[in-house]
């Protein structure tokens, strides 16, 4: 899979670690973090990393700043792009199974290397309703669409 990622100047060591991570499990990784002397900040790197997923250049996205929630935020306001914010292994899941989110945003002071590795893999693992009984997978195919439909109506 071929998967964007960006880092602000906060979380290079991460970004890193994760890219390598990703990359040693046969993941194309495009990085559009800049030199960690750039000191860039997370709206200086998010435009670059969800355009390429808009562009369908890149199938997901993996943003990493301070909170992440910045992150989120800022991306979150183009089309067609599903931020989340994740602390946990487990809600890096529910983010796919549940919303379908196509963006991984996570914080360098709240998550380890070891653990942002981890969220990384099941992310990109994961699929919109999976392992969910048919009720909840109509649920959350309800849920997809009318997010979009939205989108359409809120960002023109």
């Amino acid at each position: 899979m071929r998967i964007s990622i960006g880092a602000d100047f906060n979380a290079h060591r991460i970004k890193d670690a994760v890219k390598g991570y990703l990359e040693q499990k046969g993941h194309e990784v495009v990085d559009y973090s800049g030199s960690s002397e750039e000191k860039r900040l997370f709206f200086d790197v998010v435009p670059s990393v969800v355009k390429t997923i808009q562009d369908g250049e890149s199938e997901r996205g993996i943003l990493i700043c301070g909170t992440g929630m910045g992150m989120a935020l800022y991306a979150n306001k183009y089309k067609g792009i599903f931020a989340a914010c994740c602390e946990s292994v487990f809600s890096a899941k529910k983010c796919r199974v549940i919303n379908n989110a196509n963006v991984l945003t996570m914080g360098s002071w709240i998550v380890g290397e070891t653990m942002a590795c981890e969220m990384a893999d099941v992310f990109i693992n994961s699929q919109m309703g999976e392992g969910l009984e048919d009720w909840r997978k109509k649920n959350v195919a309800a849920f997809y669409e009318k997010t979009k439909a939205l989108e359409e109506e809120n960002l023109k």
